[in-house]
């Protein structure tokens, strides 16, 4: 095993007493545990320190690893202007775990200068990899660092992201130490910087248990919800690194907990033990998702199967469908639409109609259903590879209708539209995270770009949800 341990490390720059001082002594139990385990670390004498960061340059459909030479960054924007970093990028590992990712199938980006201009991106060390830096730093670890950083893919392609980055260090012969930079949950306080929300402690509780039984199954199959609710950003960080480690016994040892400022900060120190092609779950993650996507697609309804068959004729021929000659019940009829794709999950496209604009319901779905998979601006358009991981919902509207207040409003049964102006946001009922009628307005609002104050029009309408 080329990746010697693993250190599952926080990054609040509060703990570096050059940026909090005497306020360094509220979170003096993360310090204790990052300084201990930094030394653990250079005892190991590893040749290349691997750096998995939710704070670099992030990309909702890929993983990014620094493909630059020279790698610094520091804290001086958290105060601390001679607190600084130097290092070499390893980039002839970073080039093998963006070729081994690929050959997975798993989307991976080398974030180099060009890159980096044309998103406007930053190649300086983040403080998700400088706080930790900072205490292998004073332990005396230096070599180089490969950083890379987390992207919004299925906890799967995470985990199986993992596995690539293993694969590349053993090929390449590296004595490694991975660090899954990454905080738990920021909303456990009423002052805590995210808000309070009463399932935060419950995730930090659970994902604490979870790695102290070493249950890594159990971490990747944590209800999103949850995580949503949490508003963490660690988890994927951790992923990522157990799936270096897929296959093999692990020794999790939690050295230091603790949320202060309404953050959890969690340490702990992963050291693999023994291999055994049993324990390996990559293979078996793929084989439930395709089951599930398989089951569902057993039981679609009809709106659904026109949906899917609709973008599967475009991606792979390039022709759209003509609807069904006989049309039955709601497919003949004239209605706003939304066309809804999920990945593993998580959203993958939606594109709808408020009112209709075809000639009928079934060619409302299959307009709309091009429109989600190659038009929506938050993704880039779905690919053939993708088709088979991709689940449906059609909705098909009510007429909207007036309303005066929030109080007419009922997030799990209606749908609403903010208007100011010229200015529309829709945003579609009984949405998972979505509990109240004022998180709901503010997210069409901030959909439709309109701005705190501005006067607004609220209507409300049910939808048929087909799956």
């Amino acid at each position: 095993m080329s990746i010697l341990c693993g250190l599952i490390s926080p990054h609040p720059p509060i703990v570096v007493p050059e940026v909090g001082g005497e306020e360094s002594r509220q979170v003096i139990d993360t310090a204790s545990a990052l300084a201990k385990a930094s030394l653990g670390i250079k005892q190991l004498d590893p040749e290349v320190l691997i750096f998995v960061t939710p704070h670099g340059t992030v990309f909702q459909d890929a993983v990014a690893v620094s493909a630059v030479s020279a790698l610094r960054g520091g804290l001086e924007r958290f105060g601390a202007r001679h607190t600084q970093f130097e290092y070499a990028n390893d980039t002839e590992l970073a080039e093998e775990i963006i070729r081994t990712a690929v050959k997975k199938g798993i989307p991976a980006v080398a974030l180099d200068h060009e890159l980096a201009k044309e998103y406007g991106a930053s190649l300086q060390l983040d403080h998700g990899i400088t706080v930790p830096l900072y205490f292998l730093n004073k332990a005396g670890v230096a070599c180089p660092i490969v950083p890379v950083s987390m992207g919004f893919l299925p906890f799967e392609e995470l985990y199986q992201f993992g596995t690539g980055i293993r694969e590349a260090v053993e090929r390449l012969g590296r004595r490694a130490v991975f660090v899954a930079s990454g905080d738990l949950s920021h909303r456990l306080t009423k002052d805590a910087p995210a808000g309070f929300h009463p399932r935060g402690q419950e995730y930090d509780l659970l994902l604490g248990d979870l790695l102290r039984k070493q249950d890594i199954e159990g971490i990747l199959k944590m209800d999103p919800g949850l995580i949503e609710c949490a508003g963490e950003c660690g988890i994927r960080s951790f992923i990522i690194m157990l799936g270096a480690f897929d296959g093999y016994r692990l020794k999790i040892d939690v050295l230091s907990y603790e949320g202060p400022f309404g953050v959890g900060y969690l340490v702990a120190q992963v050291t693999p033990e023994e291999f055994s092609p049993d324990r390996q779950l990559a293979e078996k993650l793929f084989h439930e998702r395709r089951s599930v996507v398989k089951h569902l697609r057993a039981g679609e309804s009809e709106p659904v199967a026109l949906a899917r068959r609709a973008l599967e004729e475009y991606i792979k021929s390039g022709s759209i469908i003509s609807p069904p000659e006989k049309l039955n019940g709601v497919q003949k009829q004239r209605a706003g639409v939304f066309v809804s794709l999920k990945k593993h999950g998580q959203l993958r496209g939606c594109i709808g109609t408020i009112e209709p604009t075809q000639d009928s319901v079934a060619q409302e779905i299959i307009q709309n259903a091009l429109s989600a998979g190659t038009r929506d601006p938050r993704f880039h358009a779905v690919t053939l590879r993708e088709l088979d991981d991709l689940t449906y919902s059609v909705d098909v509207l009510h007429p909207a209708e007036a309303i005066s207040g929030l109080e007419e409003l009922d997030p799990k049964r209606y749908g609403v539209i903010v208007k100011s102006g010229r200015k529309s946001g829709l945003l579609l009922p009984n949405l998972e995270g979505i509990d109240s009628a004022e998180e709901q307005v503010e997210i069409a609002r901030n959909k439709a770009g309109i701005r705190p104050g501005e006067p607004i029009e609220l209507e409300r309408f049910e939808v048929v949800r087909y799956y």
